[in-house]
């Protein structure tokens, strides 16, 4: 469920398109317990900022954990933010609202790659926004999923049961750019994201 902010706002987003950036935009996307923060943290170790590359530091209305890195507000702070235009995407998804700073606006403006973990009720959003984009769907195989959200402890079993059923919906219905199953060595599934940001935006310097 996308929620009314910036990535909403046609005259924001047209002026993001008007600007002839050459940036791209990365979203990876996929269920939770798909293993998206640990790919996006084996890249940064790997690529680091070589190539242009920025990672892009998501807010929310939770806590940050040893499972997920992000800056946290309260809802009422989220909500003013929204309102006053400092998110570049914003989304509410399991009763919690999540948003990309403005910043990255700034990034592919100046011809950067930038990478972030979103939603993908936003995808549209995305793809609308940014002119040039890359759609990373990370899978892994169902009991996986399962156990990696029990590890968390977020959640019960019912709340797990939920969240998994809306995840085999979601995916059926998205379309990605490549797909990277990571349910089996990370490494390896860092390199292929490396790989495929890599590749894409070589071929936008062309």
């Amino acid at each position: 469920m996308s929620v009314r902010g910036a990535s909403d706002a046609p005259a924001r987003a047209q002026s993001s398109q008007d600007d002839g950036a050459q940036g791209l935009f990365v979203a990876i996307v996929g269920p939770s317990g798909a293993g998206k923060d640990t790919l996006i943290g084996g890249l940064r170790r790997d690529l680091g900022e070589r190539e242009g590359v920025h990672y892009a530091r998501r807010v929310v209305t939770r806590d940050a954990d040893a499972f997920e890195d992000h800056e946290t507000l309260g809802e009422g702070e989220f909500l003013r933010a929204r309102e006053g235009g400092r998110f570049a995407l914003a989304w509410l998804a399991h009763g919690l609202f999540y948003g990309v700073p403005g910043q990255v606006d700034e990034w592919i403006a100046h011809g950067r790659v930038v990478v972030c973990n979103v939603s993908r009720a936003v995808v549209a959003n995305v793809r609308a926004r940014y002119p040039h984009s890359l759609v990373v769907l990370v899978t892994a195989k169902p009991d996986t999923l399962a156990a990696r959200l029990a590890a968390r402890g977020r959640e019960g079993e019912e709340g797990r049961r939920e969240r998994l059923a809306r995840s085999a919906s979601s995916d059926v219905a998205l379309e990605a750019d490549a797909v990277i199953d990571n349910d089996g060595v990370v490494e390896d599934a860092v390199r292929r994201l490396r790989d495929l940001i890599l590749a894409r935006a070589a071929e936008l310097r062309r």
